[in-house]
């Protein structure tokens, strides 16, 4: 869990109606291709990791799902939000332009802090910030089984509340024959992943070892913004009839060099790559850039899970997991004040040098273990769950100056600022569906969550001594009902509350009142052999939301602000269209309106009502497309396209803090050359990322004047997967 001091990394502000009639398609991939087989009840028993927090066809929820086989061809290098960013609502960003290393995700207009996210139904978001660090686990999607995206509040699920979405992932399910893969990747800008995976398949029936080792390197498009990403996943299956005990342990380590500056307009206009991190003028007075203005991180993972079948109608799960994590970022800081890093100015002679250059280190050293459950019932018409979790978190947030020009007492270890953190977080909830004469289902969900947070100082010169202390109590009903219409439609109501609790960096800011939303989603599903649509309205009506100021603290973290009432309101459609044997269509969009109510601002002339304005970094248009062909057996080659509107990077809609609409396409191909030999199979692909070579900005912040982060132009990624 990533948090170093207020440091959040996600710069989520993000991005945005043009020439609709031109979008073309985009969202995942339509080819299935062969996988190791397994019988239906093991698959089914891997499931059972996740089914206490994810939807179903039945729920009253508003959500798209993922499978391995649909990213296997885009599964080239770049992260997980790169991989579902054709889905609905969905809005992506990468410091680095590329894809690689740190990337970011919004849903709704609600960025990564605010989606929920669990591993096997294990929470991950970061106790202290909420956000997700997928670059702590790189390549994590070649040992995902498959991804489900709820939107809105969704069900109740384990963590931090889900204020726009819940994103959970079930990893690799165990394999029943031996097999391997052997998957490397090159492309633009030095990019390259080397994948290694295994399995013994059902040793004497009930035993299965599996595992994968990953390294992605890239220097990215954005200058220096280089990457350097080891992984590994590991699992050990024991299954006996209906008995699952698996025991899980995966992590990695990552190493970015800085790109969350983002840059001012003149100079996107002259050099769009350039990056100010690391900036700094030498003795000489030349200009320089510090080689180790760097993020690092390690993070290791250990989960155990007993599921077990009991009978026809019962089932539980229960899991117990480890997370620990340690890493720091390096600053050069010049002109610093010496004794803000506790250092003690250097005299010489008659003259006391107060002033240097520094190189500091801000370090986050964490744990955050605990454990989940679940009890599912089901018979005839009626199904139920009880499941919950608890988990604690301690944090140990540090800070060192390694270095200094003009003083000679330094010592490494020696700290400037160090406080600690815990939080505890306990959460119980009861589903059940119940289905009246064939036609009518009815939902119910109820939660509780308790949290308990307590900090000593939360910022990293002790400029503020704000104590956290505190204890929140949410109580979150949800409620639906489902009416299927006839084989094929299905229509279905629901509402659901959330409440949410202030993060570390909230705290410093002055914000800590609690967050509470409550939504309501009407949808249609339309299913007939293999195509499908799906059609939803949504109102999302919140009291005292975070939203973001458009501004970013020293670290390039977002800065948040409670902005009264607020609501999101939107219509969202997507649709799979077998067109013809060899073409499929698979379009999505999304239009909302999403406003602050009377919104007040305070600034030179007093504070003013400014009426509602348009929350920041919530684009009233999103839509996606993809147009699939299959002309002949084991090969594909689609059209990717993703349109993001006009949205604004702040909340009193300055006209220079708007970030232009974008349209940007991708073309990939995948070939599976299947073979009886040596090798089951062998599959080629490649992905064109932004294939009319487009400029465009997908995040910005306001520091005074406008910054921003431009996303590469057209670039390439190409591979080869082997499998034995």
């Amino acid at each position: 869990m990533k948090n170093y001091f207020s440091k959040t990394s996600e710069r989520l502000s993000f991005l945005a109606p043009k020439q609709l009639l031109f979008l073309l398609p985009a969202a995942a991939f339509a080819q299935q291709p062969a996988t190791t087989q397994k019988d239906s009840t093991s698959t089914k028993l891997d499931e059972v990791l996740v089914q206490a927090v994810r939807a179903n066809n039945g729920s009253p929820v508003t959500f798209s799902n993922v499978t391995k086989e649909e990213l296997a061809p885009r599964n080239l290098g770049q992260d997980i939000p790169l991989l579902l960013n054709y889905l609905p609502s969905v809005v992506t960003t990468t410091d680095a332009g590329n894809g690689i290393g740190y990337t970011g995700i919004r849903v709704r207009g609600a960025d990564a802090s605010r989606i929920n996210v669990t591993l096997n139904g294990i929470p991950y978001n970061d106790a202290e910030s909420h956000g997700t660090y997928w670059v702590n686990m790189g390549d994590f999607a070649s040992s995902a089984e498959s991804i489900q995206l709820q939107r809105g509040v969704g069900t109740s699920t384990n963590g931090a509340g889900a204020f726009g979405a819940s994103l959970n992932v079930l990893t690799d399910a165990y394999k029943e024959h031996a097999g391997g893969e052997i998957a490397n990747s090159f492309g633009s800008y030095n990019s390259r992943k080397h994948t290694v995976k295994f399995s013994t398949g059902l040793l004497n029936d009930h035993f299965e070892l599996a595992g994968r080792l990953s390294n992605i390197e890239s220097d990215g498009y954005i200058d220096r913004a280089s990457s350097s990403l080891k992984s590994f996943f590991l699992q050990g299956t024991y299954v006996n009839g209906g008995t699952l005990i698996k025991g899980i342990a995966f992590g990695g380590s990552e190493k970015t060099y800085q790109a969350w500056n983002g840059i001012d307009a003149a100079t996107m206009a002259s050099s769009r790559t350039y990056n100010y991190s690391g900036y700094y003028i030498d003795a000489d007075g030349n200009q320089r850039f510090y080689k180790n203005e760097t993020d690092n991180y390690w993070q290791d993972q250990y989960q155990l899970h007993w599921n077990e079948r009991w009978s026809d109608n019962w089932s539980t799960n229960l899991a117990v997991f480890y997370t620990m994590g340690k890493g720091y970022y390096e600053n050069y800081r010049d002109d610093a004040t010496l004794p803000a890093y506790g250092i003690q100015p250097l005299i010489v002679g008659s003259e006391t040098i107060g002033v240097s250059d520094v190189i500091t280190q801000k370090w986050l050293d964490n744990d955050f273990f605990g454990t989940t459950f679940s009890t599912n019932y089901k018979k005839d018409n009626f199904s139920a769950t009880l499941g919950g979790g608890w988990n604690k978190y301690e944090g140990a947030h540090f800070g060192k100056a390694i270095w200094a020009q003009y003083t000679q007492n330094t010592v490494p270890d020696d700290r400037y600022y160090d406080n600690n953190a815990t939080k505890t977080d306990f959460n119980v909830f009861a589903k059940a569906n119940y289905t009246l004469g064939g036609s009518f289902s009815l939902f119910g969900d109820l939660q509780y969550r308790t949290v308990h947070y307590k900090a000593d100082n939360v910022t990293e010169d002790n400029e503020y001594v704000i104590p956290a202390d505190d204890t929140f109590n949410f109580f979150n009903p949800k409620a639906g009902i489902t009416y299927a219409v006839n084989n094929d439609n299905s229509l279905y109501f629901s509402y659901g509350r959330g409440n949410k609790e202030p993060r570390r960096s909230d705290y410093e800011n002055g914000s800590t009142k609690p967050e509470s939303l409550n939504d309501f989603e009407l949808g249609w599903r339309f299913k007939k052999n293999r195509s499908s649509i799906n059609i939803n309205g949504y109102y999302m009506r919140y009291k005292d939301q975070l939203v973001l100021t458009g501004a970013i603290n020293d670290v390039g973290s977002p800065i948040y602000a409670n902005s009264g009432d607020s609501y999101r309101a939107g219509i969202e459609a997507e649709a799979t269209i077998y067109a013809a044997k060899w073409f499929v269509i698979k379009p999505n969009i999304a239009v909302s309106s999403n406003k602050n109510i009377d919104f007040y601002n305070e600034g030179d002339a007093g504070v003013q009502n400014l009426g509602n304005t348009q929350i920041a970094f919530s684009p009233s248009v999103i839509a996606g497309n993809q147009l699939v062909f299959v002309p002949f057996k084991n090969f594909q080659a689609a059209l990717l396209s993703k349109y993001v509107g006009e949205q604004y990077m702040d909340n009193l809609e300055s006209a220079n803090a708007k970030l232009p609409s974008y349209f940007i396409n991708d073309i990939n191909v995948a070939y599976e050359l299947k073979l009886k030999s040596v090798f089951k199979s062998i599959m080629f692909s490649a992905l064109i990322n932004n294939v009319l070579n487009k400029e465009y900005v997908s995040n910005g912040y306001m520091w005074g004047d406008p910054y921003y982060y431009p996303q590469a132009t057209r670039n390439f990624l190409v591979g080869v997967n082997i499998k034995f």
